[in-house]
């Protein structure tokens, strides 16, 4: 039962399953960013409480039980079962989740036990935010990026097998056209923010009368 990863035949490694890690990455992201929405705008700090014990719970379970004994990773395993296991490294990910197990327990010393919010609290969750989203949008686990600097082993099945040096393939090259594109987009975002920021600042109004009917 205490285990981490799975052995899988053809891999001399440890390996979990890439699929079910972004799709429980996900899970946590959405409730993360949901309960900070509660905190901008109703200055309501209970959900962000019940998240932090959620996220510490599942991360100390992942990392000192066994990952696929992690309710987010049981629900992302149901959700993604019937897509094909993308296997990657054991390894680099427990080292990934240990940062996770660091930066939530002093989240809930802070938050749940102290009951106090500070500048170090704000910090530690933007940086949980973008591991969360750049592990579930983008397939890149920003943890695992530093398990070189502490482990001198070679870094084995990366997701995308980036950890490999390999040529771009045309279809992953950007082309000089794009980079074009790209800049005039964001030229026009800028030019709409500056010049039609009043227009944009007017509140809507209810075009059925719903709300003023009330």
């Amino acid at each position: 039962m205490k285990n981490f990863g799975e052995k899988v035949e053809g891999y001399n490694i440890p390996v979990l399953n890439e699929r079910e890690i972004r799709a429980a990455a996900g899970i946590l992201f959405l409730a993360t960013f949901l309960s900070l929405m509660f905190i901008m705008f109703q200055g309501n700090f209970v959900p962000i409480k019940y998240v932090i014990i959620i996220f510490l719970t599942d991360f100390l379970i992942r990392v000192f039980i066994n990952p696929k004994y992690s309710p987010t990773m049981i629900i992302a395993r149901m959700i993604v079962s019937k897509q094909t296991p993308e296997y990657v490294g054991a390894p680099q990910k427990k080292f990934a989740w240990v940062i996770g197990v660091v930066l939530s327990a002093v989240m809930f010393v802070f938050m749940v036990i102290v009951n106090a919010y500070s500048p170090i609290t704000g910090i530690i969750c933007l940086i949980c935010l973008i591991f969360l989203f750049f592990e579930s949008a983008f397939g890149i686990c920003l943890g695992c990026m530093f398990y070189p600097l502490f482990y001198k082993e070679k870094v084995q099945l990366c997701p995308g097998d980036v950890c490999e040096k390999k040529e771009k393939q045309e279809i992953q090259k950007v082309s000089w056209r794009q980079i074009v594109i790209l800049l005039f987009f964001t030229a026009l975002v800028v030019a709409v923010a500056v010049f039609l920021n009043d227009m944009l600042s007017e509140k809507p109004y209810d075009l059925f009368g719903i709300g003023d009917s009330k």
